[in-house]
């Protein structure tokens, strides 16, 4: 048969294009139809009433769309409908469409388009009626500022925006929710106590109905009880720069409200005072400091000590004629004092939360202290991770946790917990709960770098994870240098036979002064090639080499000249149950170190011929440990993630963990991720610099911008330490 008759292939049908994909900004969009919707409409009916340049306030037609008492009690019950798209004058846009945006969009992000409308219409008629309902009640004790708003009318959307913002910051985790609840209250109440206009009756009421059944709703509801140490914290300081702010606003800031007209009567020498002492503790208070919170309760008294003083002295200068009427004052006087005795109950019903001392280097955790011996001592019985033998190096401390060990570093602020705590299997949860608890009463901010799937499993209720790392973990039973995947590995090998290049496996504590000063001058060699000290908190250096407890493998030839050394920590399991007797299950790569000049792919030959020693002598897999900043391709990247990933790309050029952990591949291992723990996403700034100090003690900040200014991109054969574990 000729080609001719072959019959032709049939034509490939066309590839149908793909839609394209829209940009994530205008995916968010779509998500959100009623509230771009509804800002439209509200933007629209102002440019064609005219009141987006002028106070619709001052139209002929006001009256026939603002709610209110006049408006209801004339049968305008219409005005619920047609309210919610004015805006009394053009300024209020700017507050207001942030307020709409917010409040609505992420109501409707997280609840949908039908369950917004319905939030928004019910704060909305709530709010108006609610205010109109409380006043009618208020007006009859015949308090002036309550007769007064009956006469006012009011418009806008405020409530409904109001009302689904609460909504939607009940969906927010601990502690965010509490933060954000108090926020909108302070707003709202500083709103009401001192400016007291119809829309900020309004917004109280929508508030309180909002807060109250968002609390009562089952898909809400959170477990009752008492408030932890950190939010009587969190309270605290909020109350007392809320008090701080209302009283400068008594002082500087006319008023009309509920409180009476501002004349202002308070002192400047009183707020000032005020001022300064709540700038001094109030960081204090955040953090439980003792002296701080003894200081609060003492101004707290103070204040209230000054408003007795003052509603006595009010009628004495009313009989003296010095002023008018002391219920002109009264209300000025009344609020104050109010605010300060609940800060007190607040901070004295909270006293557990404050006993953190004011010096730092008090602030250890209060428990059980353990040697490094004892630390040692449990790891060999209770066993750990792949990183646990780190928790023996200098620069650590320990503590107790049930009969085992947690091991942490204070730095900034911050206890990091390394690894997962060295306990029997299943007791890790209540490790990491005492580790929450202790580290919170001395002051610190709790968190564990480096944590494996059980430790993420284990953490506390509401703490987050990120991974932050990707363990690199070689099995060693039948391990064999076969197949395609392992061709690298084989040409090192053969490669190093042929130049004479040979493996020994060492303690290098026991070796010859030659080899040790061969070992610290590849070693200094390679740092000064960074600008900055060599790294430490979960990278080890010489100094851990030389522990006889961790093996060293070495590159020679056979002139004696060193090319190459890999440093092994042991992994413990859990002591033999029958006697006791440690077992060493596996070995973690830590120190990778190689000449300049000498064998090219030492470090190859380095790492297989340390599995296979390995390997021959039964033990059950290496780790070639994880690299800082490198998550795992198939972990999705949230906020947090984003930001570690431009953190990793900035000092990528000094370190090259992304480089050498795309040289750990050629070995062909299994991945296990790696975490850091954390209470919530307030605590990484700290955090951060945390990290940054336990990693690089003894660099200044001028010596890490002249690295980063002048960094090149690191050699991935040439990659130092094993990275972050």
């Amino acid at each position: 048969m000729t080609d001719d008759a072959v019959p032709a292939p049939a034509a490939a049908p066309a590839p149908e294009a793909s839609p394209r994909a829209l940009p994530p900004f205008l995916a968010g969009l779509r998500r959100l139809p009623v509230t771009i919707a509804f800002v439209v409409a509200l933007i629209a009916v102002g440019a064609a009433t005219g009141t987006l340049l002028s106070p619709a306030a001052d139209a002929p037609w006001y009256g026939q769309v603002a709610t209110g008492i006049p408006a209801f009690a004339e049968g305008r019950w219409w005005t619920l409908a047609t309210s919610p798209f004015f805006v009394d004058h053009p300024l209020v846009y700017l507050t207001l469409l942030p307020l709409v945006v917010g409040g609505l969009g992420w109501a409707e992000w997280r609840f949908g388009g039908l369950r917004t409308i319905g939030l928004f219409a019910a704060g909305h008629v709530v709010g108006v009626l609610g205010a109109a309902g409380l006043l009618l009640l208020v007006a009859q004790t015949g308090w002036p500022w309550a007769e007064q708003l009956t006469q006012h009318s009011d418009v806008g959307p405020s409530c409904g925006a109001l009302a689904a913002l609460v909504f939607a910051i009940a969906t927010l985790p601990a502690p965010w929710r509490l933060r954000a609840r108090i926020a909108v209250v302070i707003w709202v109440g500083i709103s009401l106590l001192y400016l007291g206009q119809l829309h900020d009756v309004e917004h109280a009421v929508a508030m309180v109905a909002a807060l109250a059944v968002s609390g009562w709703l089952p898909v809400f509801r959170r477990p009752a009880g008492r408030p932890s140490e950190r939010e009587w914290r969190l309270i605290a300081f909020s109350g007392l720069i809320a008090i701080g702010v209302i009283q400068v606003i008594d002082l500087v800031v006319p008023y009309d409200g509920p409180l009476g007209q501002n004349q202002p009567v308070a002192s400047f020498i009183d707020v000032a005072l005020d001022v300064i002492v709540i700038a001094l503790i109030a960081n204090g208070v955040r953090q439980g400091v003792r002296l701080a919170w003894i200081c609060a309760i003492v101004l707290a008294a103070f204040n209230i000590a000054t408003a007795a003083l003052g509603f006595g002295a009010l009628k004495l200068l009313e009989a003296l004629d010095v002023i008018g009427s002391a219920g002109d004052y009264l209300g000025a006087l009344i609020a104050p004092a109010a605010l300060w005795a609940l800060f007190l109950v607040v901070i004295i019903a909270g006293r557990g939360a404050f006993r953190v001392p004011l010096r730092r280097s008090r602030r250890t955790l209060a428990a059980e202290h353990l040697s490094t011996a004892q630390a040692r001592e449990r790891l060999a019985r209770f066993g750990g991770g792949t990183i646990s033998w780190m928790t023996t190096w200098r620069g650590n401390r320990h503590v107790a946790a049930g009969s085992g060990a947690i091991t942490f570093q204070p730095h900034a602020g911050v206890a990091i917990m390394l690894g997962d705590p060295i306990v029997a299997a299943g007791e890790e949860g209540a490790a990491f709960a005492e580790f929450e608890r202790i580290a919170q009463r001395a002051g610190l901010v709790p968190c564990a770098f480096s944590a494996s799937e059980v430790g993420e499993r284990a953490k506390p209720a509401g703490w987050r994870s990120v991974v932050i790392a990707e363990d690199t973990i070689v099995d060693l039973p039948g391990l064999a240098f076969t197949g395609k995947s392992w061709g690298a590995v084989r040409t090192a090998i053969n490669r190093a036979n042929r130049e004479g290049i040979s493996f020994r496996m060492v303690r290098l504590a026991d070796e010859p002064w030659s080899v040790l000063a061969q070992v610290r001058a590849i070693s200094e060699q390679w740092t000064g090639d960074k600008g900055l000290p060599e790294m430490r908190f979960t990278l080890g250096t010489v100094d851990e080499a030389l522990d006889p407890a961790v093996a060293v493998g070495i590159a020679v030839d056979a002139d004696g000249s060193l090319h190459g050394i890999t440093s092994w920590l042991p992994v413990h399991g859990p002591a033999d149950p029958e006697t006791g007797e440690p077992r060493v299950i596996g070995w973690t790569l830590d120190l990778m170190r190689r000449r300049d000049g000498g064998f090219g792919p030492v470090m190859e030959f380095l790492i297989a011929s340390a599995a296979q020693h390995f390997s021959e002598a039964g033990f059950a897999f290496l780790s070639l440990s994880g690299a800082p900043l490198v998550r795992p391709s198939e972990v999705a990247a949230g906020p947090v993630d984003q930001v570690l990933d431009q953190v990793g790309a900035l000092i990528e050029p000094l370190y090259g963990f992304t480089s050498l952990h795309r040289f750990k591949q050629k070995f062909n291992p299994r991945s296990a991720p790696l975490y850091l723990l954390f209470r919530d996403e307030g605590d990484l700034p700290r955090i951060g610099i945390a990290l940054t100090r336990a990693y690089l003690p003894d660099a200044s900040l001028r010596d890490l911008l002249a690295s980063t200014t002048a960094a090149k991109p690191a050699q991935p054969a040439r990659a130092g330490g094993a990275g972050a574990k």
